[in-house]
């Protein structure tokens, strides 16, 4: 599940989930939206995917570079 994916991103970055929101989905209220039961459309849940990774990947290579 999507919402599962996120949390766990949320937890391995320390993201808060409104920022999160913002970043992914223009929609700081995405996360608590997801955890009451949202389903997102399927274009929404592959733009949250790729943001995540983007995200992972940048934050690898800032790690690499530092």
């Amino acid at each position: 599940m999507l919402i599962t994916r996120i949390e766990r991103f949320l937890r391995e970055t320390g993201m808060p989930w409104t920022k999160f929101g913002r970043l992914a989905t223009h929609d700081p209220r995405f996360v608590q939206d997801l955890r009451n039961g949202r389903s997102p459309r399927v274009a929404t849940t592959k733009r949250v995917e790729h943001f995540m990774n983007n995200y992972r990947e940048d934050a690898r290579a800032n790690q690499f570079f530092s």
